[in-house]
C-alpha cells in the first residue's frame, strides 16, 4: 500500500488501494472466515473467500479459501465497473466498490487477541461494515459516469 525508497522510507501511498477481509457464504454470526484478516482502519470491505471453485494445477478445479480468494473477487469487481465505465479512474472505482457494499447489521464472531471468540459488528473490524456488492456498484457506477460525462 506505502512507497519506499531503496531505505525503506514511505514516500506515499497508493490512493487505490483496497484491503479485502474474507466473508463465508452465510450471512450470520459467522460471516467473517476464522482466517480472515480485520481492523477498523486495516480492512476496506469483505468480499467472498470461503469455498471458492477455483482453478487448480494440472488444470483441474476445487473448492480453495483465504484472503487470496477474496481478494480476486474485488479485483474482478473493479475490472467489470471499468469494462463498462472505462473513463472513471482507479480511485473513482476504489470509491464506488466502498460505497456500494452490502452492510452488515448483526453482530459476527471473530477470534480476539487473546484468543477468545467474540461478537462485533462489521463496522468496527472494517472501513465500510459491508460485504462487496456487484449489482448495487454497477448501479453507483453508471450515476457516477453520468456525472463524469456532464
Amino acid at each position: 500500500k506505502y512507497y519506499v525508497d531503496s531505505l525503506g522510507v514511505n514516500q506515499g501511498a497508493a490512493e487505490a488501494w483496497i484491503t479485502v477481509g474474507a466473508s463465508q457464504w452465510t450471512n450470520n454470526r459467522d460471516l467473517v472466515a476464522t482466517f480472515s484478516n480485520y481492523g477498523k482502519r486495516a480492512v476496506d470491505v469483505f468480499a467472498p473467500g470461503v469455498k471458492i471453485y477455483s482453478t487448480m494445477p494440472g488444470s483441474t478445479y476445487e473448492d480453495a479459501q483465504g484472503t487470496s480468494m477474496a481478494a480476486p473477487v474485488v479485483a474482478g469487481l473493479a475490472t467489470l465497473i471499468r469494462s463498462y465505465y472505462p473513463a472513471l479512474s482507479a480511485v473513482q472505482v476504489k470509491d464506488i466498490i466502498l460505497n456500494s457494499v452490502t452492510l452488515v447489521k448483526s453482530k459476527v464472531r471473530v477470534q480476539g487477541a487473546d484468543g477468545r471468540k467474540k461478537r462485533v459488528k462489521l463496522s468496527d473490524i472494517s472501513v465500510t461494515g459491508g460485504v462487496v456488492n456487484a449489482y448495487n456498484a454497477l448501479l453507483l457506477a453508471e450515476e457516477i459516469a453520468k456525472e463524469v460525462e456532464q
